[in-house]
């Protein structure tokens, strides 16, 4: 730490403004909360995400499926190492303030596992499955995904479950089922199982990541962007895709970097503030939003079961967000690296001279602490009950 004789008047000034932080904490000041910010960036990422299925039925005429999947990651993981070399340039000189720092070897085997789960598994089985599988068939089964990433969520890492929050995702997922229902479709194809374990392997994919989601969101999005790309457009041509003309490249990964990269990065945030199951429900208003974009493309009188998802999926969504989970906890001694501010949960000082800018990035300590408060299960609640 810094005597007084070595601490800036900048430093000064960021101590003036941690006191000013602390104050609005004691308040209860509304602008430190961020339970519906955290619900919105969740349902942007859905909307981004949703808005790419339309668009790949556009490029589809061009592009064999395993080369649109592998230029749609390309374009998210190369647009992001680009937004990510820009950041760094520009705040080369504030370095030493910022706290940026490695992806740590520990999580590693994290991150590892769900982009083989859900950027190279997953896509592999969506596609085989696809061929023996009728969309509408198709897109009842993907409902599923959002089913597997909660139950995982629940049973194996004990995310906090309660009546109303176990009804919304019903809710949603019941919303899913009537916007993609056809009446009269086919039974269950030979694709199914391959479609099940496609699901299982997102579910799979987002409960990993939420393991991660402390760190760097623009590099994780990143990271996986590239590899599940490579391994993806390498597949597509080994099974003889031709490669389009620049034009449909572009456009692909222009799409994939909004859709795929930039969506995932907002993804990775709300798990680091909702948890995986709430993000997971969130995420699964997807097809409303791609439904809707749809039609604005090609004009057409939605139907009725089109009004029932919509309003079971609002249904399902108010309820996540009317939730109140409060009582007694303890956070016990803990030491990471994510962006934050100074709110209830980081009143810490600093071993460099901060000028008082927030959020900021750094490794920073946790002490124990025993409080009461209504939480959602974020990286700083992710304790017992």
């Amino acid at each position: 730490m810094f005597s007084e004789a070595q601490i800036s008047p900048s430093t000064l000034a960021g101590q003036s403004r941690y006191r000013v932080n602390l104050a609005r904490v004691l308040l209860n000041d509304p602008l430190m909360s961020s339970r519906h910010s955290a619900a919105f960036t969740a349902l942007l990422a859905a909307a981004l995400f949703g808005a790419t299925t339309p668009l790949a039925k556009a490029l589809l005429g061009s592009l064999s499926p395993f080369l649109l999947a592998g230029l749609f990651y390309l374009g998210s993981g190369t647009g992001l190492a680009a937004v990510i070399l820009a950041r760094r340039v520009r705040h080369r000189a504030a370095a030493p303030q910022t706290g940026h720092s490695r992806f740590p070897l520990r999580d590693v085997p994290w991150l590892a596992g769900a982009i083989a789960a859900g950027g190279v598994a997953g896509p592999a089985l969506l596609m085989l499955g696809l061929n023996t599988t009728p969309a509408a068939t198709g897109s009842l089964l993907l409902n599923l995904e959002g089913v597997f990433t909660a139950l995982i969520a629940w049973v194996v890492f004990r995310e906090n479950v309660d009546v109303q929050v176990f009804a919304g995702m019903v809710a949603i997922v019941a919303g899913g089922v009537a916007l993609s229902w056809q009446p009269g479709a086919a039974g269950l194809p030979p694709g199914t199982l391959l479609l099940i374990g496609a699901c299982a392997c997102w579910a799979i994919d987002n409960n990993l990541t939420r393991k991660v989601s402390t760190h760097d969101a623009m590099f994780i999005a990143c990271v996986k962007g590239l590899v599940a790309g490579s391994v993806n457009v390498a597949l597509a041509l080994t099974l003889g895709a031709r490669w389009p003309n620049l034009s449909s490249v572009a456009l692909a990964m222009l799409t994939g970097f909004a859709g795929y990269g930039v969506s995932l990065v907002l993804f990775v945030v709300a798990l680091r503030n909702l948890g995986t199951a709430r993000t997971g429900a969130y995420f699964s208003v997807a097809p409303l939003f791609g439904v809707t974009l749809s039609w604005v493309l090609w004009p057409e009188l939605p139907p009725l079961l089109f009004w029932v998802a919509a309003a079971l999926m609002t249904l399902g969504v108010w309820l996540h967000i009317r939730e109140r989970h409060e009582h007694p906890h303890t956070h016990e001694p803990l030491v990471h690296t994510h962006r934050h501010r100074h709110d209830a949960h980081h009143q810490h000082e600093h071993d460099f001279a901060w000028d008082g800018e927030e959020p900021h990035t750094h490794a920073h300590h946790h002490a124990p602490i025993t409080h009461t408060h209504a939480h959602y299960p974020d990286i700083h609640h992710r304790h017992t009950h």
